[in-house]
C-alpha cells in the first residue's frame, strides 16, 4: 500500500509492540522504505541502566534487518520532555543505543535522537527568539550538545493547528495552512509566509542558544485534522494543509533561516485511529480510512 502510493518512508512509533514491530519489519525487507523506529517509553530507563540492554535493543530491532530495512532513525521517547522519562533520555538514548551502534559503523547509517514537541519552548515568537523553557532546558542543552557531537538531528512534532486554534486572533488561517501569498511576520531580515516555518526556525534559534547550532531539525510529524471539532478541522483544511506542506519540503527550499537545507518531514498519520481516546479530532489525523480507502487525495 505504502509502496502504490509511492510514499517511501514509515514512522514506527513506540506505542507498536515490539512483537508486532518484528512483523513490520520482516514485511519491510526489501522494500527500500526507510524507515524510524521508536523505543517504548517504559523502556527508556533499562536502556539508560544498562548498555548491554541497550546493544541487545539494537541487535533485535534494526542490526537483525539491516541492510535489508533501510532504518533512518531510532527515536527515544515521543515527547517525553520535561515529563518523568526525561532524565533518562540523554543516557539511554542516545549514548547507549548510539554506542550500541557504533559496532560496525552502523551509527553512520542510523541515527539516535528524541522527538520534542514544540512546547520545550519557551519563547517561540519571533522565530530569531526562540529558546527551550526553563523546565526543559536541564534537558535540552545537554541533548542538543550530544546530539552536534554525533552528527544526528533534533526530531520535532510540528503542528500550525494546534498553535492556531491557542491563538485564532492572532494567526491568520492562511498562514497556518501555508496558503498565505504574502508576507507574515518580519524578524530582521528574515520573512514568513507560513507557520510552519516560524515553529522550525524558533526550534532551529533554540538549538543555537543551546550551543548546537549545526543541529538540524527533522520534522518527525506533522498533519492537520479532518474531522472532529466544530471549527477548522475538515477534509478541505487537511488536503489544503498536508498538500501544500508536501510541495513546500519537496521543494527542498529549506526555511528563511536555513535556506537551501531539505526540510526532512513525515506527515502524521497514515490511519484515522477511530478507537483512540482523548478528543475527538485525535481520531481524524489519517491520510486513509480503517478500511485503506483515503480520506482525501494528495500529490503523489
Amino acid at each position: 500500500m505504502y509502496k502504490s502510493y509511492n510514499i517511501g518512508r514509515m514512522t514506527l512509533n513506540e506505542v507498536v509492540a515490539i512483537c508486532t514491530n518484528h512483523i513490520v519489519l520482516q514485511e519491510l525487507r526489501g522494500s527500500g522504505i526507510r524507515v524510524l523506529v521508536g523505543v517504548a517509553d517504559q523502556d527508556i530507563q533499562r536502556l539508560a541502566n544498562s548498555y548491554s540492554a541497550a546493544q541487545d535493543w539494537v541487535q533485535k530491532n534494526t542490526r537483525s534487518y539491516w541492510p535489508d530495512v533501510h532504518f533512518r532513525y531510532i527515536d527515544v521517547g515521543n515527547e517525553v520532555i520535561p515529563e518523568d522519562y526525561a532524565q533518562y533520555v540523554l543516557p539511554a538514548a542516545i549514548q547507549n543505543l548510539h554506542n550500541a551502534l557504533s559496532i560496525g559503523g552502523l551509527w553512520h547509517h542510523i541515527k539516535v535522537s528524541t522527538s520534542v514537541e514544540t512546547s520545550v519552548m519557551d519563547v517561540s515568537y519571533p522565530p530569531s527568539a526562540g529558546i527551550f523553557a526553563m523546565n526543559t532546558m536541564n534537558f535540552m542543552v545537554p541533548i542538543a550538545r550530544y546530539l552536534s557531537s554525533i552528527g544526528a538531528p533534533l526530531l520535532a512534532n510540528v503542528y500550525p493547528y494546534f498553535s492556531y486554534i491557542g491563538d485564532p486572533i492572532n494567526i491568520s488561517l492562511a498562514y497556518a495552512l501555508c496558503t498565505s501569498t504574502s508576507v507574515v511576520v518580519r524578524d530582521g531580515n528574515l520573512r514568513y509566509i507560513n507557520l510552519f516555518d516560524a515553529i522550525v526556525d524558533a526550534l532551529h534559534a533554540s538549538l543555537e542558544k543551546a550551543g548546537a547550532p549545526q543541529v538540524p531539525v527533522v520534522v518527525s510529524e506533522s498533519g492537520w485534522p479532518s474531522d472532529g471539532d466544530a471549527g477548522v478541522a475538515s477534509i478541505h483544511n487537511a488536503q489544503v494543509y498536508n498538500t501544500n506542506l508536501i510541495k513546500h519540503v519537496l521543494s527542498n527550499g529549506g526555511t528563511p533561516k536555513r535556506p537551501g537545507n531539505p526540510i526532512d518531514t513525515c506527515i502524521f498519520n497514515m490511519f484515522n485511529e477511530d478507537l483512540k481516546g482523548g478528543a475527538a479530532v485525535e481520531r481524524h489525523w489519517g491520510l486513509f480510512y480503517r478500511n485503506k480507502s483515503l480520506a482525501y487525495c494528495l500529490p503523489h
